[in-house]
């Protein structure tokens, strides 16, 4: 009977094994190694990216002031208090004392917001940082913020004289990140670095 199967035979049963306390340890020191090696670099890529997207976001908020101060018909203004590391969009004050559609952001602690220069033609300032003397008001404006540089929009979609025409942003490890305002001197550009 060579063609009829064995009942006899032993069956061979493949039980998982299990890891060994040895093995565990090592598998774990190459991970801590490579989380340690990584580490460093996945955080300043992650503090890079957020000077970004708040140098965007300050973008964004520019095209949004001058896109509600044309549609709603009244000079809008985006107001920076660079000690606390605030800044904010609101209507001047006109029948209204608050703007019911105002916003504000705070910059993260390891964040700088700076006005470096304004229009030499519309202030007396000449060494091209701003001071806290009303850059963001005009003669004619009325502002909740009236000690702070801002940028004010016009109902027209212009921007006022005595905008600033650079700001920047600058980051824990001491890279900027510059608005800038275009070469129409409509609307401000992000720059890697000062042009």
């Amino acid at each position: 009977m060579s063609g009829a199967l064995r009942t006899d035979a032993p069956y061979l049963r493949l039980t998982p094994g299990a890891f060994t306390l040895i093995e565990l340890i090592l598998v774990m020191t190459v991970l801590t190694i490579a989380i340690s090696i990584a580490a460093p670099a996945l955080a300043n890529f992650f503090h890079a990216r957020t000077l970004d997207s708040e140098a965007r976001r300050l973008l964004a908020l520019t095209r949004h002031g001058q896109s509600r101060a044309v549609s709603e018909g009244l000079p809008m203004e985006l107001w920076f208090d660079s000690p606390t590391g605030a800044y904010g969009l609101e209507a001047e004050p006109s029948y209204e004392p608050n703007d019911a559609k105002a916003v504000s952001f705070t910059l993260d602690n390891e964040m700088q917001l700076e006005v470096v220069s304004v229009n030499p033609a519309s202030s007396g300032n000449t060494t091209g940082i701003a001071t806290s003397t009303g850059l963001g008001s005009g003669p004619a404006s009325r502002s909740n913020h009236p000690n702070l540089p801002a940028i004010r929009f016009l109902p027209d979609g212009t921007l006022s004289e005595t905008s600033p025409q650079t700001l920047r942003l600058t980051g824990r490890d001491g890279s900027s990140i510059w608005l800038v305002l275009s070469r129409n001197h409509l609307s401000y550009e992000i720059r890697s670095r000062k042009q």
